[in-house]
């Protein structure tokens, strides 16, 4: 049985390591990793691969940036070339960004098996181009591995049949609690701090909106450190903007690599964020998290965990800000099946599958 996995950006290099970790434990199953090259930036990428035990890709697709239009097509020629090449009886893709829509469209064209790890999940809003690959890899997939039970409430709506779709956890929290041991003795700040991600252009692009967000923080953070990693396309957003050095409070830093963002996250107060992932991990460290979006696709980290909608409301901010600090923010639980073992049945469930024949090529 061979296996294909498309990567292509930070978040879906988290979630191919237990997979690709428990399919090489099993007996007969051969597995190609394809890098689409997405994210090129070291410290996004290259470093991912060394701190998660992963393989060097055995092809790199070396697409990086561009339009979403441009990125998508560019991604789909290459992809089409080494799918062709690899004849793979099962691609198996990540996440929502443009690697994985890019690749469930050729797969479909070609006829090969897709299954999609983290299926199901929406924000309710395709105005964000995350939902639109979403939208179109759970429709395209053949199997699709869900992390709630949310999720699969989502894709039954949508007409999915119940015997494609497979809850077996967030394979994020398997690479958390694999790798947060090796973070427990970083001390990578000294002060009591705040973490702060930002990179989605609703909140960086306009200078308006990124100076008022900024201010609202400084405002509500009492003085303490803002340690901001900063992705390099905010980075050129906040001097554009002409934020360089206004806030001497604000602390910006390199991006960090993926154990230092934990070991970031389990030491900050609360944690400020744009980030999808970012509000599953807090969710399992008890660590309050403010999610600066309208909405979420991960909305059981706000029913079951540690995580808050603010959206815009700069006023909302501010107040549960200042609720977190007082020692009277929300206090959340760890969502079922978030337990470690997530690859492990993913895994189990491509093996029993392939027993019964049913990831023979269509």
């Amino acid at each position: 049985m061979h296996i294909l996995h498309v990567v292509g950006a930070r978040p879906n290099f988290i979630k191919v390591a237990p997979v690709y970790r428990a399919l090489s434990e099993r007996a007969g199953v051969k597995q190609t990793l394809l890098h689409t090259g997405q994210h090129y930036d070291f410290n996004m990428s290259d470093i991912f691969f060394q701190q998660l035990g992963i393989p060097a890709p055995d092809v790199n697709l070396a697409v990086g940036g561009g339009s979403h239009a441009s990125q998508t097509a560019e991604i789909m020629l290459r992809f089409e070339k080494a799918l062709v090449e690899r004849q793979p009886e099962l691609v198996l893709v990540y996440g929502d960004v443009n690697s994985t829509m890019a690749a469930s469209l050729v797969c479909a064209k070609l006829q090969v098996r897709l299954g999609h790890v983290e299926a199901g999940l929406r924000s309710f809003d395709r105005s964000m181009p995350e939902e639109i690959n979403r939208l179109i890899t759970d429709q395209l997939a053949d199997f699709l591995f869900t992390p709630s039970e949310d999720a699969d409430a989502n894709l039954a709506r949508e007409g999915i049949l119940q015997e494609k779709v497979f809850l077996v956890g967030n394979v994020m929290i398997d690479s958390l609690i694999r790798f947060l041991p090796r973070g427990a003795e970083m001390t990578l700040h000294s002060r009591p701090y705040i973490l702060l991600t930002l990179h989605r252009p609703a909140n960086v692009d306009d200078p308006a909106r990124l100076k008022s967000l900024l201010e609202a923080i400084r405002d509500a953070t009492r003085g303490l450190d803002v340690v901001f990693p900063i992705h390099p396309r905010t980075r050129s957003k906040l001097a554009y903007a002409g934020l360089n050095g206004w806030w001497s409070d604000l602390k910006l830093r390199d991006p960090v690599p993926y154990i230092e963002c934990l070991a970031l996250e389990r030491g900050a107060r609360m944690v400020l964020t744009d980030s999808g992932g970012i509000q599953e991990e807090t969710t399992f460290l008890g660590v309050p998290c403010l999610t600066l979006r309208p909405n979420t696709e991960r909305p059981i980290t706000v029913s079951l965990g540690t995580n808050t909608i603010v959206g815009s409301d700069l006023e909302c901010l501010r107040h549960e800000v200042s609720q977190v600090l007082s020692g009277t923010g929300k206090r959340g639980s760890i969502p079922p099946l978030w337990d470690g073992h997530a690859g492990e049945r993913i895994a189990e469930t491509i093996v029993t599958l392939l027993c019964r024949n049913a990831l023979s090529v269509a």
